[in-house]
């Protein structure tokens, strides 16, 4: 990253939770016209597909806490 775009995720970073939603909201919209035209198919078919496990009882959930120290490694 350039200098200055270092400096905008720092000052980002720095914002208030609901204020760096919006604004990585608003960047993911951003994109939408580069996004892969059968994507979001593909993830409406994943998203039923999990909700359709979820419900049947076959996956086990976890909280994101111990999800993120997974993740993280911690």
């Amino acid at each position: 990253m350039k200098p200055s775009e270092t400096r905008l995720l720092e000052d980002a970073l720095k914002l208030s939770p609901e204020a760096r939603a919006a604004i990585a909201g608003s960047l993911l919209d951003s994109l939408e016209g580069s996004l892969d035209p059968d994507a979001e198919a593909l993830w409406e078919a994943e998203i039923a597909e999990r909700i359709q496990q979820v419900e049947r009882g076959t996956v086990r959930l976890v909280p994101w806490s111990e999800a993120r120290r997974t993740i993280l490694g911690g």
